[in-house]
């Protein structure tokens, strides 16, 4: 959990699994999906290139965001692009959902992310790279929304990492 150089960013270490279990759901799909058309008889060039698109496609949709944090920036990247913005200079937080839910960051210049709060609670690095960012945000006062919303999730996160230090040495 600890990283070796101060300066490299924070990673999400359950992504490379994510990212496998996504790259072999769409191998198995790809392979069955190949192997029925073959069967029975009706695999041609251009079946075999939809099969391969489709999959391609599936791909895409099941890989996982990837997140990353550093001292004052936080970003997400995903298939198509990278949203990035600079945690010391937030400006507004908002939570949308409760069942599936989602943080939307933006920052003084302009960035702008969406975040999975489950992402922060697994990874306690770059939970504390944006919660190091926060209290510079509300330091210099450009974070002007949102700053409850951050402390509730902090107060979750910490509660889920309190009961499962009390499950692991067996008091709870």
């Amino acid at each position: 959990m600890t990283r070796t150089d101060p300066r490299a960013p924070a990673g999400d270490r359950h992504w490379r699994g994510s990212a496998r279990l996504a790259a072999t759901c769409t191998l198995v799909f790809c392979t069955l999906s190949l192997l029925v058309d073959w069967d029975a008889g009706s695999l041609t060039l251009p079946r075999a290139l939809l099969w391969l698109t489709l999959s391609a496609t599936l791909f895409a949709v099941l890989l996982p965001h990837r997140v990353s944090a550093g001292p004052g920036w936080l970003a997400v990247h995903t298939t198509w692009r990278r949203q990035i913005v600079r945690t010391d200079a937030l400006v507004a937080v908002r939570q949308y959902g409760d069942v599936s839910s989602h943080l939307i960051l933006r920052d003084a210049h302009g960035g702008r992310l969406e975040l999975d709060p489950r992402v922060l609670a697994a990874n306690p690095l770059i939970w504390h790279e944006l919660d190091t960012g926060v209290h510079r945000s509300i330091e210099r006062g450009t974070l002007r929304h949102g700053a409850d919303v951050l402390a509730q999730l902090g107060q979750r996160i910490d509660d889920e990492t309190a009961r499962a230090v009390l499950r692991a040495s067996g008091l709870s």
